[in-house]
This record gives C-alpha cells, structure tokens and sequence, in this order.
C-alpha cells in the first residue's frame, strides 16, 4: 500500500500538467457561450438576422461583452465604408455622365466622413466608455449611406453598399443603446 502512493501522486501531477497545458480552443466546454449574448442582443436591433450572421463569424464576439461587440460592429461600418469607397472610385473611373460624377463626388465625401469622423468617434467613445457619442456615430453613418442614396434621385449603383452600411450602422447603434 505505501509504494503506491508515489505511482498516485506521480498520476494525480500529470493530469495537472495535461489540465494547464491544453489550449483554451480545445475547453470550449468548460468556457461560458456568449451565443446567447449574442443572440440576446441581437434580439433587440432592428435586424436580427444580419446581426447574429455578422457577430457569428467575427473573431473576438465568443468572449465580447456588449461593448465588445457593439465595437466589433463599429469595424464592420468601417469595412463597409472602404468597400462603397472602393467601388464609388472604380465608377469615376468608368467615365460617368456629369450628373453621375457630381453624385458619385458627394457619395465619396460622405463615405470619407464616415471613415474620418463617424468611425474614429464610436470607437473612441466606446472604448472610453461614453456610449452616446457612439450612438451618434453610428446614427451619422447610417444617415450618411441614406443621404448617398438620395444623390442619385432612384438611378443608384450603390443602392447595394448604400443599404449595407445603413443596416450595419443600425445594428451598431442598437447595440450601443442597450449601452445607456
């Protein structure tokens, strides 16, 4: 009985040593599920479904709280906003008609304010914890792709990114709400 004990302690060490060693991506079980943050806050912005696709595959919302993933939102505006930029330039370059050029022109500059004002501000006021000011970015971004759309008087070509930042921007003002 007494030399069995060495062999049980020797045993009882490298199951500790197996416990500490084990990445935290093979625990998933023994980590909380922020699914059901997710779709709970999800629950409350004006697109449930655009919501939880967009949170679902973003690195960091598993173990965000709500500001985390209310700033996770605030990188989404921000990549929408370069996508429209980017396709509002390739149509300059494709030879526009003038008024065309004039919209594409405010289009470009309302983007740029999304990306130099709105986007900067959310991020700051979240991170400094003062949701408000994110509400109010996130509200101007989604003005913003509402007032391109109007420029081009029901003839659009950027009617697709012009409602993609305007859902997303929602979305992230919802969820900054839930904030205050």
């Amino acid at each position: 009985m007494t030399n069995s004990k060495p062999l049980i302690l020797c045993f009882f060490l490298q199951a500790i040593v197996v416990m500490v060693t084990i990445p935290a991506s093979h625990c998933r079980s023994f980590l909380p599920s922020n699914e059901n943050l997710i779709e709970s806050t999800c629950k409350r912005t004006p697109n449930y479904n655009l919501c939880l696709q967009t949170l679902k595959v973003s690195p960091g919302s598993s173990t965000a709280d709500v500001s985390g993933l209310a700033l996770i939102m605030v990188k989404v505006m921000k990549a929408k906003a370069n996508d429209a930029l980017k396709i509002i330039h390739d149509l300059q370059g494709k030879g526009a008609g003038p008024k065309q050029r004039r919209a594409l022109s405010s289009c470009a500059s309302k983007y740029k304010a999304v990306l130099i004002a709105d986007v900067p501000q959310a991020t700051e006021a979240l991170q400094k914890g003062d949701p408000k000011f994110a509400e109010d970015g996130a509200n101007d971004a989604a003005n913003e792709a509402t007032f391109c759309e109007s420029d081009f008087s029901g003839n659009s070509p950027l009617t697709k990114q012009n409602n993609a930042m305007h859902d997303v921007a929602a979305i992230t003002a919802a969820i900054v709400r839930l904030l205050l």
